[in-house]
């Protein structure tokens, strides 16, 4: 008993730790979402053959509110395949801003975002060249509308960044406990084990995690990392994998569900072809 008061004690102080940074992060993310949505949306609509790199690194944001964009503008014919898998591969959810909560893992806050900003561009190029539909597909800008339903119509920004800010705190708060609880009892090694250790198909295991959609998905797989329990290329893996909502607002809003369901698989095979790439080459065995 005493060790498991330990466990849940040392989870608490690191999460709560983590709050005030936490609605901060928030707070500043939904200022940027209320102010710079119109302006992405036009950016998207002039950018040509720009954008996969424009998608890649406004899909980087740490919020869901550009996938879901994405899947709208997409739906209504204003952006290519491409441009949607940038974003799509380049969003990674709140793990970025989970990642920041720890002063002692900045330097690897750049190196995630240029793992992933360089996938979504070229998986993007590559399907704009050579996967996207040759059959034109007949669509109507009629259909951009809707967001990702994290936000109430009369909620403010202040509430909604603690309301989101209380949402990432008790996955935390759960999920770490049941980490802690697993390092303490089976140990780092095992828990590895469980995932495949650092073999290449630890990668496909953590696209299957980032694939739920949810941002406990997110918060799952950067916890597993920053314990040691997964490689940099598997987190990469799953991450990309990982779209927020934006595979399930694609699917409210585009009608054509073999299209969707194409659109799904490409971003899985090409989640889990970058991570194994990655945990192959052993490109970051530093981290």
């Amino acid at each position: 008993m005493g060790l498991l008061s330990d466990i849940i004690l040392d989870t608490g102080v690191d999460c709560l730790k983590m709050l005030p940074f936490l609605f901060t992060a928030f707070l500043l993310i939904e200022a940027l979402e209320h102010y710079s949505e119109n302006l992405a949306g036009r950016v998207f609509r002039k950018m040509g053959r720009k954008g996969p790199v424009v998608g890649a690194l406004v899909g980087c944001v740490p919020q869901c509110g550009f996938s879901v964009m994405a899947a709208n503008l997409y739906a209504g014919g204003v952006i290519s395949l491409g441009t949607l898998m940038a974003v799509f591969l380049a969003t990674s959810d709140e793990a970025v801003l989970i990642i920041l909560s720890d002063p002692d893992r900045f330097k690897e806050v750049g190196a995630l975002l240029l793992a992933k900003v360089l996938i979504g561009i070229t998986a993007g190029y590559f399907t704009d060249m050579f996967l996207k539909d040759r059959t034109p597909v007949s669509r109507s800008c009629d259909r951009i509308a809707g967001n990702c339903g994290c936000h109430e119509e009369s909620e403010g920004m202040l509430t909604a960044a603690w309301r989101h800010t209380v949402k990432i705190f008790l996955y935390l708060l759960v999920f770490t406990g049941v980490l802690n609880f697993c390092i303490q009892f089976l140990g780092i090694e095992r828990l590895s084990a469980v995932f495949l250790g650092d073999t290449v198909l630890q990668p496909v295991i953590a696209a299957v995690i980032g694939f739920i959609p949810n941002c406990a998905a997110s918060v799952i797989l950067i916890q597993l990392y920053l314990n040691g329990a997964i490689s940099f290329a598997s987190v990469i893996s799953g991450l990309c994998a990982g779209t927020g909502v934006g595979l399930i607002v694609l699917c409210r809003v585009n009608n054509h569900k073999k299209e969707n369901a194409k659109i799904a698989g490409l971003l899985f095979i090409f989640a889990v072809t970058a991570g194994t790439v990655l945990e192959s080459m052993e490109i970051f065995i530093g981290f």
